[in-house]
């Protein structure tokens, strides 16, 4: 088996917009490495109908805020697939809706050590394997953000909000300190997406309940992003680094 597209590593994509963006990615010729932090079965499912698509494909448990386990995920892809030429940095979490002045500390600890520094360090693994001046033959890196880095998600999950923030500023840097180095770096900033993701914040009714302050009405699917993701990944978006993409059906 052989990929056409070359080899994506995606983190967090054991459901939701990953497994939406692996799967896809599959389907038009990448070899792809997911990552998963609890779902064992539903990663290996991912990673199944990957190479019932005709690539290769593995699912690897990783806890993206710890240095050894972010460096074990990628010696394997690289190891087994080669050097990444996309990572999407998906992986994430998110608590039950709550006021700040009513957030634990360790709660809001998790989340940046997850979604900020998570980020960081596989970003900074792509880096290193991906530059040109440092042996690699270029690449991207895909960053899942969200429309709450704008919103605030008042009343609600201010600190996934800033984590998303964090993120968003750390495309725009990255992407300059490897723009000349064969790198793009790009954001994806997801509105109100049909997935898992509101059950465990304790409102699996959330996209129907805010659908209306959508100017289109509906909100958007995995797939619907995972076509985005795909798009900053492709020879397409060869002119294109530094840049957050809203996705929210004009919210």
């Amino acid at each position: 088996m052989s990929n056409t597209n070359g080899v994506m590593l995606i983190t967090g994509a054991s459901r939701g917009i990953g497994a939406a963006t692996a799967r896809m990615a599959a389907q038009t010729g990448w070899d792809v490495a997911i990552s998963y932090h609890s779902r064992s079965a539903a990663a290996d499912a991912v990673a199944l109908s990957c190479r019932e698509a005709g690539v290769r494909s593995f699912a690897q448990q990783c806890e993206v805020a710890d240095e050894t386990s972010v460096l074990s995920l990628f010696e394997r892809c690289e190891r087994e697939l080669g050097v990444p030429d996309c990572v999407v940095n998906n992986a994430g979490v998110l608590f039950e809706m709550s006021r700040l002045e009513d957030m634990k500390v360790d709660r809001v600890r998790r989340v940046m050590e997850v979604n900020v520094i998570g980020t960081f360090l596989c970003a900074r693994e792509a880096v290193r394997r991906m530059a040109t001046d440092r042996g690699g033959k270029g690449g991207s890196i895909v960053n899942v953000s969200s429309a709450a880095a704008y919103l605030g998600s008042p009343n609600e999950f201010v600190d996934y909000a800033a984590s998303k923030g964090a993120l968003d500023t750390m495309t725009i840097g990255l992407a300059k300190e490897v723009a000349d180095r064969g790198i793009r770096v790009n954001g994806v900033r997801p509105g109100l997406i049909d997935t898992e993701i509101h059950a465990d914040a304790g409102m699996p009714d959330r996209v129907d309940r805010l659908k209306a302050n959508v100017p289109m009405r509906r909100g958007g699917t995995a797939d619907e992003v995972a076509s985005l993701i795909l798009y900053l990944a492709s020879d397409g978006a060869s002119y294109v680094t530094g840049t957050n993409v809203n996705i929210t059906g004009g919210r």
